[in-house]
């Protein structure tokens, strides 16, 4: 079993916000692989289901950013699943907007999901999704640039959140290049 989680905020005042681009993945591979609907578990939102010939749980933590280890170590705990079986989905400032990279373990580039995960799992050793939302040009801007909501203009958005989910049986499969490939290739398409 593999633990997918998407990073975020809670509630509709942070629904479209750039921090919650890991939200909005997993929201779009639920629906695109037809997982049963959201349960409360393990202080987020859980729901587990199969995508190509894996048995994945999707993770929405509901403890806001900083606290979002306290989710995963939870659902990690709960079906001993192991760091390296972990993939979580964020926002990426040092990505340009609409561009994707995986990569194992490493660090945190002051990610506070990220940071928690660690500390919570004691372990730096699972999957990042790393989705570029931009950085604002000025680092007195981030924190408003992350918590402000994604703009009708910014369209690349809707087709990298589908290419994610179109790829995803890629990543069940173990292969980050491969997945990557296919999503840099399906967004130039649309």
């Amino acid at each position: 079993m593999m633990l997918w989680v998407g990073l975020g905020n809670p509630g509709p005042e942070h629904a479209r916000q750039r921090h919650n681009i890991g939200f909005m993945a997993l929201d779009e591979l639920a629906g695109r692989y037809r997982f049963p609907a959201w349960r409360r578990q393990f202080k987020g939102e859980a729901t587990l289901g199969q995508i190509g010939t894996q048995r994945v749980l999707l993770l929405k933590p509901q403890t806001y950013m900083n606290l979002s280890g306290d989710a995963v170590q939870a659902a990690a705990s709960f079906h001993k699943i192991r760091p390296d079986a972990i993939w979580a989905f964020h926002d990426e400032l040092d990505l340009a907007p609409g561009k994707l990279r995986v990569k194992r373990g490493g660090g945190t580039a002051g990610h506070n999901g990220l940071r928690d995960m660690q500390r919570a799992m004691g372990s730096a050793d699972f999957w990042r999704v790393r989705m570029g939302i931009g950085h604002p040009g000025d680092k007195s801007r981030v924190t408003g640039h992350v918590l402000g909501n994604f703009a009708k203009d910014e369209t690349w958005l809707a087709p990298v959140l589908e290419a994610t989910a179109d790829a995803a049986t890629l990543l069940a499969e173990g292969k980050p290049e491969e997945f990557m490939t296919r999503v840099a290739l399906l967004t130039q398409e649309r």
